[in-house]
């Protein structure tokens, strides 16, 4: 898994973006509505920002900020730390866990192509355990109904 390459984990149709304008509640939003943690910020086509959970949380609300009045470009983190698709998996995750955050823009040619997270590490783990899961209940609903 850690040997992959970026490109393959992200996926094109969930690059969420907004303009530095867009407010903090906008943001929000777009995160609950997509199943996301993170938004790009974006200007002029070029990558400026990120806005996550975790910004949305200490930048905002510890702050007492309105969420409905602040602006993306005020709490964003600028110039975010990015991978090329090209890069492994476990290269970004040593970024992450470095830096501390769990959200790293994709660049190619200095275009944004997506974004890949620490969950992407789990995703793989996670859906095997569910099989799993699902596999034991199976023979044990099978168990069940022939004693």
């Amino acid at each position: 898994m850690l040997g992959i390459a970026v490109g393959s984990l992200i996926e094109p149709g969930k690059l969420i973006v907004a303009s530095g304008s867009a407010t903090v509640a906008d943001a929000a939003r777009l995160m609950r509505a997509n199943g996301i943690g993170a938004v790009l910020v974006v200007e002029d086509d070029r990558l400026v920002g990120i806005f996550t959970e975790r910004d949305a949380v200490y930048r905002v609300l510890a702050a007492a900020r309105d969420p409905a009045a602040t602006r993306l470009a005020d709490v964003m983190t600028r110039d975010p730390i990015t991978v090329t698709p090209d890069d492994e998996f476990g290269y970004a995750l040593y970024l992450m866990h470095e830096h501390g955050f769990r959200h790293t823009p994709v660049v190619e040619n200095g275009r944004l192509v997506g974004v890949v997270s620490a969950r992407h590490a789990l995703d793989p783990d996670l859906e095997e355990f569910a099989v799993e899961a699902e596999r034991r209940r199976y023979f044990s609903r099978r168990a069940a109904a022939s004693r």
